[in-house]
């Protein structure tokens, strides 16, 4: 069972952008999505920090080792890996999201690169079946291609489960403004 708290600790750690569409996930779902993101964006951070590569790989490492192994053996104290204890029929989906940023350490600015978004988009997959969204596998991939290109192909309409997914994407293509930030609300009030 998540700790209040530890849901908690982890929320205040994500970007505002994350929080944001965090805030959107039902209350049944929101451990796993707040897992996912915090995640992704705390393995950016190792990725990204710049330094030394072999560094990163090592902190890399120790994700992908603690995803590949039941989380039973995870070491208690990390907020985060108890958030991600509600992943563990879909794992495997996380540790491709591991490689998907080692693949980001020979170049930096390949953040976008093919294997971090297939790894992306897969765990998105994978996150619709762990809450049991109701939506078919074609939408789900169609908006987190569009979350990990920033904002670019079609809007497409997603369940409430998925409605954190509809607010990254539209997020992701940059263009504010009052007006982009009322459809922003609307999309997260009403789907649409």
């Amino acid at each position: 069972m998540v700790q209040t708290a530890d849901l908690q600790a982890v929320s205040a750690e994500l970007s505002p952008p994350l929080r944001l569409a965090a805030a959107y996930a039902p209350a049944a779902s929101r451990t796993a999505w707040v897992g996912f993101l915090a995640l992704d964006e705390r393995l950016g951070r190792v990725a990204q920090r710049g330094g030394e590569p072999m560094l990163a790989q090592l902190r890399l490492a120790w994700w992908r080792d603690r995803l590949g192994e039941s989380p039973d053996r995870w070491p208690v104290g990390e907020p985060l890996l108890a958030l991600l204890r509600a992943w563990h029929a879909e794992l495997p989906a996380l540790a491709a999201l591991v490689d998907g940023w080692e693949a980001t350490l020979a170049d930096p600015a390949e953040v976008n690169s093919s294997a971090l978004a297939d790894a992306r988009i897969g765990a998105m997959l994978a996150l619709g079946r762990l809450i049991g969204a109701p939506d078919p596998p074609d939408p789900i991939r169609a908006a987190a291609s569009r979350w990990v290109t920033a904002g670019l192909g079609p809007r497409v309409r997603l369940s409430r489960a998925m409605r954190p997914l509809a607010i990254l994407a539209e997020l992701g293509d940059g263009r504010r403004g009052l007006a982009g930030w009322l459809r922003i609300v609307r999309l997260g009030l009403l789907g649409r």
